[in-house]
């Protein structure tokens, strides 16, 4: 997945990186870093620049799909930090195979 911190930075400026996340039952939780991050919902929380937020600190963050063609940041051209136990499967990725545990891209 692609995860971008927004918090304290300018738009799509943060952070980010491809890494494996675990996801909740309910795809409503991610497990990254060793934080917990709810998806954004009702209006306490809205955001149109931010999905999820972090549970302890309270930090945002943009969590989607990496692209194949590396645009992942909306608006910025910073390089995400691709993680080392996420490098195979997203090279793998760009280079037209499924994403894990997906049937198309």
């Amino acid at each position: 997945m692609f995860v971008q911190l927004k918090t304290g930075y300018d738009t799509d400026a943060g952070p980010s990186w491809i890494a494996n996340v675990r996801f909740s039952k309910s795809w409503s939780t991610i497990y990254f870093h060793d934080r917990t991050l709810r998806r954004v919902t009702g209006t306490a929380y809205a955001n149109y620049d931010s999905n999820f937020y972090d549970v302890d600190s309270g930090e945002r963050y943009w969590v989607s799909g990496p692209k194949r063609d590396k645009t992942d940041a909306r608006y910025g051209s910073e390089k995400p930090i691709v993680e080392d136990d996420a490098r195979a499967p997203y090279e793998a990725f760009l280079n037209g195979e499924s994403l894990p545990g997906r049937k198309r891209g």
